[in-house]
Protein backbone atom coordinates (compact mmCIF):
# COMPACT_ATOMS: atom_id res chain seq x y z
CA UNK A 1 0.00 0.00 0.00
CA UNK A 2 1.80 3.41 -0.87
CA UNK A 3 1.80 6.47 1.04
CA UNK A 4 -0.42 8.98 0.93
CA UNK A 5 0.74 12.51 0.47
CA UNK A 6 -1.54 14.62 2.89
CA UNK A 7 -1.70 18.19 2.68
CA UNK A 8 -1.66 19.90 6.28
CA UNK A 9 -4.72 21.58 6.44
CA UNK A 10 -5.98 24.23 8.96
CA UNK A 11 -8.82 23.40 10.93
CA UNK A 12 -11.73 26.28 10.85
CA UNK A 13 -11.10 28.79 14.28
CA UNK A 14 -13.52 27.84 17.63
CA UNK A 15 -14.56 29.65 20.74
CA UNK A 16 -16.12 28.66 23.70
CA UNK A 17 -19.64 28.95 24.70
CA UNK A 18 -21.17 28.69 28.12
CA UNK A 19 -19.86 25.64 30.12
CA UNK A 20 -21.57 23.18 31.31
CA UNK A 21 -18.99 20.33 31.92
CA UNK A 22 -15.67 19.61 33.81
CA UNK A 23 -14.13 16.42 32.65
CA UNK A 24 -11.50 15.50 34.89
CA UNK A 25 -8.62 12.80 34.62
CA UNK A 26 -8.41 11.15 38.06
CA UNK A 27 -5.11 9.91 36.47
CA UNK A 28 -3.94 6.70 34.15
CA UNK A 29 -3.82 3.40 36.45
CA UNK A 30 -6.33 0.93 34.65
CA UNK A 31 -6.98 -2.49 34.96
CA UNK A 32 -6.58 -2.97 31.15
CA UNK A 33 -4.31 -1.81 27.97
CA UNK A 34 -6.65 -1.36 25.37
CA UNK A 35 -5.43 -0.55 21.93
CA UNK A 36 -6.94 2.22 20.76
CA UNK A 37 -6.86 3.73 24.52
CA UNK A 38 -5.52 7.82 23.88
CA UNK A 39 -3.78 8.01 27.35
CA UNK A 40 -1.94 5.04 27.43
CA UNK A 41 -3.11 3.62 30.66
CA UNK A 42 -2.64 0.70 31.93
CA UNK A 43 -2.04 -1.37 35.39
CA UNK A 44 1.26 -0.38 35.87
CA UNK A 45 0.63 3.80 35.62
CA UNK A 46 1.12 5.76 38.75
CA UNK A 47 0.09 9.15 38.33
CA UNK A 48 -3.08 10.15 39.82
CA UNK A 49 -4.71 13.18 40.91
CA UNK A 50 -3.79 14.78 44.16
CA UNK A 51 -5.87 14.78 47.68
CA UNK A 52 -5.36 19.31 47.88
CA UNK A 53 -6.53 19.17 43.64
CA UNK A 54 -9.15 16.88 43.96
CA UNK A 55 -10.93 18.70 47.06
CA UNK A 56 -10.81 21.83 44.57
CA UNK A 57 -13.38 19.98 42.04
CA UNK A 58 -16.61 20.21 44.40
CA UNK A 59 -15.72 24.19 44.81
CA UNK A 60 -15.45 24.98 41.06
CA UNK A 61 -18.49 23.32 40.31
CA UNK A 62 -20.62 25.09 43.39
CA UNK A 63 -18.60 28.62 42.39
CA UNK A 64 -19.10 28.07 38.07
CA UNK A 65 -22.66 26.57 38.15
CA UNK A 66 -21.25 23.67 36.38
CA UNK A 67 -23.96 21.15 36.06
CA UNK A 68 -21.80 18.13 34.85
CA UNK A 69 -18.88 16.40 36.42
CA UNK A 70 -17.19 13.77 33.99
CA UNK A 71 -14.83 11.52 35.29
CA UNK A 72 -12.22 9.65 33.45
CA UNK A 73 -8.75 8.01 34.00
CA UNK A 74 -7.86 5.36 33.55
CA UNK A 75 -10.21 4.00 35.51
CA UNK A 76 -11.37 6.74 37.34
CA UNK A 77 -12.84 4.39 40.11
CA UNK A 78 -9.55 3.39 40.84
CA UNK A 79 -8.38 6.77 42.50
CA UNK A 80 -8.98 6.22 46.36
CA UNK A 81 -10.90 9.77 46.24
CA UNK A 82 -13.52 8.62 43.82
CA UNK A 83 -16.16 7.65 45.99
CA UNK A 84 -15.88 10.91 48.22
CA UNK A 85 -16.01 12.93 45.26
CA UNK A 86 -18.43 11.42 43.67
CA UNK A 87 -21.09 11.73 47.04
CA UNK A 88 -20.09 15.65 46.98
CA UNK A 89 -20.84 16.26 43.70
CA UNK A 90 -24.11 14.16 43.84
CA UNK A 91 -24.96 16.20 46.97
CA UNK A 92 -25.25 19.37 45.34
CA UNK A 93 -27.53 17.90 42.50
CA UNK A 94 -24.20 17.75 40.06
CA UNK A 95 -24.53 15.33 37.03
CA UNK A 96 -21.97 12.79 37.42
CA UNK A 97 -20.82 10.33 34.68
CA UNK A 98 -18.71 7.67 35.19
CA UNK A 99 -16.54 6.44 32.40
CA UNK A 100 -16.41 3.44 33.31
CA UNK A 101 -14.63 -0.17 31.40
CA UNK A 102 -16.59 -2.29 32.73
CA UNK A 103 -14.28 -5.15 33.76
CA UNK A 104 -13.64 -3.20 36.87
CA UNK A 105 -16.63 -3.88 38.36
CA UNK A 106 -15.54 -7.43 38.95
CA UNK A 107 -11.86 -6.43 39.98
CA UNK A 108 -11.01 -7.04 43.74
CA UNK A 109 -12.05 -4.65 46.23
CA UNK A 110 -14.77 -3.32 43.52
CA UNK A 111 -17.94 -5.60 44.59
CA UNK A 112 -19.79 -3.08 45.58
CA UNK A 113 -18.95 -0.74 43.10
CA UNK A 114 -21.89 -1.00 40.97
CA UNK A 115 -24.38 -1.08 44.26
CA UNK A 116 -22.69 2.22 44.64
CA UNK A 117 -22.91 4.23 40.94
CA UNK A 118 -26.47 3.20 41.78
CA UNK A 119 -27.30 4.50 45.35
CA UNK A 120 -25.50 8.13 44.07
CA UNK A 121 -27.89 7.94 40.63
CA UNK A 122 -24.35 8.38 38.77
CA UNK A 123 -24.74 7.78 35.10
CA UNK A 124 -22.67 5.56 33.55
CA UNK A 125 -21.14 5.84 30.14
CA UNK A 126 -19.54 2.57 29.52
CA UNK A 127 -16.48 0.88 26.70
CA UNK A 128 -18.00 -1.77 24.69
CA UNK A 129 -16.22 -1.46 21.51
CA UNK A 130 -18.34 -4.11 19.47
CA UNK A 131 -21.04 -6.70 20.78
CA UNK A 132 -19.02 -9.73 18.98
CA UNK A 133 -16.44 -11.16 21.88
CA UNK A 134 -13.84 -12.09 19.08
CA UNK A 135 -13.60 -8.05 18.38
CA UNK A 136 -13.66 -6.58 21.96
CA UNK A 137 -11.02 -9.37 23.41
CA UNK A 138 -8.60 -8.42 20.27
CA UNK A 139 -8.68 -4.74 21.19
CA UNK A 140 -9.12 -4.93 24.75
CA UNK A 141 -7.54 -8.25 26.05
CA UNK A 142 -8.48 -11.76 26.41
CA UNK A 143 -11.84 -12.00 28.43
CA UNK A 144 -13.06 -8.63 28.65
CA UNK A 145 -16.13 -9.59 26.72
CA UNK A 146 -17.12 -11.98 28.68
CA UNK A 147 -16.36 -9.90 31.78
CA UNK A 148 -17.98 -6.83 30.54
CA UNK A 149 -21.47 -8.99 29.60
CA UNK A 150 -20.95 -9.80 33.45
CA UNK A 151 -20.78 -6.01 34.22
CA UNK A 152 -23.72 -5.16 32.13
CA UNK A 153 -25.94 -7.65 34.09
CA UNK A 154 -24.91 -6.02 37.52
CA UNK A 155 -25.55 -2.98 36.02
CA UNK A 156 -29.25 -4.07 34.82
CA UNK A 157 -29.80 -5.89 37.82
CA UNK A 158 -29.90 -2.43 39.72
CA UNK A 159 -31.94 -0.87 37.20
CA UNK A 160 -29.52 0.83 34.85
CA UNK A 161 -30.80 0.73 31.08
CA UNK A 162 -34.08 1.22 32.05
CA UNK A 163 -35.11 4.55 30.44
CA UNK A 164 -34.64 6.03 33.94
CA UNK A 165 -32.86 9.05 34.29
CA UNK A 166 -31.04 7.64 37.73
CA UNK A 167 -30.05 5.02 36.14
CA UNK A 168 -28.59 6.37 32.84
CA UNK A 169 -26.19 3.46 30.90
CA UNK A 170 -24.78 4.40 27.72
CA UNK A 171 -22.44 1.85 25.80
CA UNK A 172 -19.20 3.18 24.11
CA UNK A 173 -18.58 2.18 20.38
CA UNK A 174 -15.05 3.09 17.82
CA UNK A 175 -14.15 0.81 15.50
CA UNK A 176 -11.26 -1.18 15.38
CA UNK A 177 -8.95 0.09 13.00
CA UNK A 178 -8.85 3.30 10.55
CA UNK A 179 -11.97 4.25 9.67
CA UNK A 180 -15.08 6.00 10.88
CA UNK A 181 -17.72 4.73 12.81
CA UNK A 182 -20.87 3.63 11.19
CA UNK A 183 -24.20 5.05 11.64
CA UNK A 184 -25.14 5.69 15.30
CA UNK A 185 -29.15 4.93 15.36
CA UNK A 186 -28.27 1.74 12.69
CA UNK A 187 -25.35 0.60 14.93
CA UNK A 188 -27.17 0.79 18.14
CA UNK A 189 -30.37 -1.33 16.81
CA UNK A 190 -27.93 -3.89 16.49
CA UNK A 191 -26.16 -3.53 19.93
CA UNK A 192 -29.69 -3.84 20.75
CA UNK A 193 -30.66 -6.69 19.01
CA UNK A 194 -27.48 -8.84 20.09
CA UNK A 195 -27.07 -7.60 23.49
CA UNK A 196 -31.19 -8.02 23.78
CA UNK A 197 -30.45 -11.86 23.15
CA UNK A 198 -27.58 -12.12 25.93
CA UNK A 199 -30.63 -10.47 28.31
CA UNK A 200 -28.55 -7.19 28.20
CA UNK A 201 -30.60 -3.89 28.42
CA UNK A 202 -28.94 -0.20 27.94
CA UNK A 203 -29.80 3.36 27.36
CA UNK A 204 -27.84 4.84 24.13
CA UNK A 205 -25.24 3.77 22.11
CA UNK A 206 -22.41 6.23 21.08
CA UNK A 207 -20.01 6.34 18.36
CA UNK A 208 -16.53 7.95 18.45
CA UNK A 209 -14.04 7.83 16.09
CA UNK A 210 -11.01 7.15 16.85
CA UNK A 211 -8.19 10.04 17.38
CA UNK A 212 -4.89 9.71 15.52
CA UNK A 213 -2.75 10.29 18.80
CA UNK A 214 -0.89 8.23 21.28
CA UNK A 215 -1.27 4.67 21.31
CA UNK A 216 -3.28 4.19 18.49
CA UNK A 217 -1.09 6.60 16.62
CA UNK A 218 1.47 4.52 16.90
CA UNK A 219 -0.65 1.18 15.95
CA UNK A 220 -1.12 3.05 12.96
CA UNK A 221 2.41 4.38 12.19
CA UNK A 222 3.46 0.49 12.66
CA UNK A 223 0.80 -0.56 9.62
CA UNK A 224 1.46 2.68 7.53
CA UNK A 225 -2.35 3.82 7.54
CA UNK A 226 -1.29 7.30 9.86
CA UNK A 227 -1.55 9.49 7.13
CA UNK A 228 -4.33 7.86 5.21
CA UNK A 229 -6.19 7.99 8.11
CA UNK A 230 -5.53 11.74 8.55
CA UNK A 231 -6.53 12.07 4.88
CA UNK A 232 -9.82 10.24 5.26
CA UNK A 233 -10.78 12.65 8.26
CA UNK A 234 -9.98 15.70 6.32
CA UNK A 235 -11.75 14.58 3.44
CA UNK A 236 -14.58 14.02 5.73
CA UNK A 237 -14.69 17.27 7.42
CA UNK A 238 -17.99 18.80 8.03
CA UNK A 239 -18.58 22.14 8.80
CA UNK A 240 -22.37 21.62 10.30
CA UNK A 241 -20.60 20.04 13.33
CA UNK A 242 -18.42 22.69 14.22
CA UNK A 243 -21.41 24.04 16.76
CA UNK A 244 -22.05 21.31 18.39
CA UNK A 245 -18.29 19.95 19.19
CA UNK A 246 -17.59 19.38 22.76
CA UNK A 247 -15.10 21.83 23.46
CA UNK A 248 -17.07 24.50 22.81
CA UNK A 249 -19.46 23.59 26.53
CA UNK A 250 -16.04 21.41 28.06
CA UNK A 251 -13.09 21.90 29.60
CA UNK A 252 -10.56 19.06 30.79
CA UNK A 253 -8.98 18.59 33.65
CA UNK A 254 -5.67 16.65 33.62
CA UNK A 255 -4.46 14.64 36.68
CA UNK A 256 -1.82 17.96 38.11
CA UNK A 257 -5.10 19.82 37.81
CA UNK A 258 -3.86 21.77 34.11
CA UNK A 259 -6.98 22.72 31.99
CA UNK A 260 -7.66 21.78 28.19
CA UNK A 261 -10.20 22.56 25.62
CA UNK A 262 -10.80 18.31 25.20
CA UNK A 263 -9.38 15.32 26.30
CA UNK A 264 -7.31 14.83 23.07
CA UNK A 265 -5.66 18.30 23.28
CA UNK A 266 -4.82 16.79 27.25
CA UNK A 267 -2.91 14.25 26.04
CA UNK A 268 -1.15 15.96 23.42
CA UNK A 269 -0.27 18.65 25.76
CA UNK A 270 -1.80 21.26 24.26
CA UNK A 271 -3.00 23.65 27.33
CA UNK A 272 -6.29 25.80 26.64
CA UNK A 273 -5.44 29.77 25.12
CA UNK A 274 -5.36 32.62 27.87
CA UNK A 275 -4.24 32.97 31.25
CA UNK A 276 -6.96 30.62 32.78
CA UNK A 277 -3.97 26.97 32.76
CA UNK A 278 -4.74 25.37 36.26
CA UNK A 279 -7.45 24.27 39.28
CA UNK A 280 -6.34 27.37 41.01
CA UNK A 281 -6.84 29.71 38.52
CA UNK A 282 -10.61 28.54 38.01
CA UNK A 283 -11.26 28.75 41.80
CA UNK A 284 -10.30 32.32 42.13
CA UNK A 285 -12.26 33.33 38.53
CA UNK A 286 -15.73 34.84 38.94
CA UNK A 287 -16.68 33.44 35.61
CA UNK A 288 -15.41 31.40 33.10
CA UNK A 289 -14.96 33.80 29.59
CA UNK A 290 -17.05 33.26 26.76
CA UNK A 291 -15.91 33.20 23.13
CA UNK A 292 -12.75 32.27 24.37
CA UNK A 293 -10.44 31.08 21.61
CA UNK A 294 -10.12 27.03 21.81
CA UNK A 295 -6.57 25.58 20.50
CA UNK A 296 -7.30 23.33 17.53
CA UNK A 297 -5.12 21.07 15.70
CA UNK A 298 -4.80 18.29 12.59
CA UNK A 299 -6.29 15.61 15.04
CA UNK A 300 -9.43 17.64 15.71
CA UNK A 301 -10.87 16.50 12.44
CA UNK A 302 -11.97 13.38 13.98
CA UNK A 303 -14.44 15.00 16.29
CA UNK A 304 -15.60 16.93 12.89
CA UNK A 305 -15.77 14.33 10.31
CA UNK A 306 -18.87 12.06 8.93
CA UNK A 307 -21.79 12.63 11.72
CA UNK A 308 -19.09 13.84 14.04
CA UNK A 309 -17.60 12.15 17.20
CA UNK A 310 -17.06 13.58 20.94
CA UNK A 311 -17.47 12.46 24.44
CA UNK A 312 -21.37 12.31 23.98
CA UNK A 313 -21.36 10.25 20.70
CA UNK A 314 -22.12 11.36 16.85
CA UNK A 315 -22.93 14.77 16.42
CA UNK A 316 -25.62 13.60 13.71
CA UNK A 317 -28.54 11.63 13.65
Amino acid sequence: MEPVAVVETVFPPLKRGQLTTLQVNLGYICNQSCAHCHVNAGPTRTEMMSTDLLALVPQILERHSIPCLDLTGGAPELHPGFRALVRQARSRGTTVIDRCNLTILSEPGQDDLAEFLAEQGVCITASLPCYSAENVDQQRGDGVFERSISGLRQLNALGYGTGDPNRQLDLVYNPLGPVLPPPQQALEADYKDVLGGLGIRFDRLLTLANMPIQRFAKQLERSGDLQRYQALLEDSHNPDNLGAVMCRQLISVDWQGHLYDCDFNQQLGLPCPGEVRHLRDLIHLEAVPLDQSIHTAPHCFGCTAGAGSSCGGALQG
